[in-house]
């Protein structure tokens, strides 16, 4: 059965209706993650609810629930938050090469 992960707990008729209405923005296995693009979701003020769907064997994920009709917005700010932390962890990655450092030793 699939959980959604919020503070209240809803019927199952509650859940059953919300299933309905919202559709996977994400699935992760990173709860940590799910809650990072929950609160950004929220942040953009775009509703949402965490979803974990059990797994029999294996590692349960973590549906990020968005309603249907603000999943194009959701994905653009998943994605924008995506590209700017890749963005900074290229800038801050110590093995980056310097160019101007080796151009200096060659000439």
């Amino acid at each position: 059965m699939d959980t959604p992960l919020n503070n209240e707990m809803p019927s199952q008729g509650e859940v059953k209706q919300k299933e309905a209405e919202y559709v996977a923005v994400a699935i992760l296995d990173d709860m940590a993650q799910a809650r990072d693009y929950q609160q950004l979701l929220e942040e953009s003020d775009i509703p949402v609810y965490l979803l974990e769907e059990d797994e029999h064997e294996g590692p349960s994920s973590i549906a990020v629930m968005v309603p249907e009709e603000s999943i194009d917005e959701a994905q653009v700010v998943i994605e924008s938050q995506d590209a700017y932390d890749d963005f900074y962890e290229l800038a801050l990655d110590e093995d980056i090469v310097d160019f101007d450092d080796m151009l200096d030793d060659e000439y």
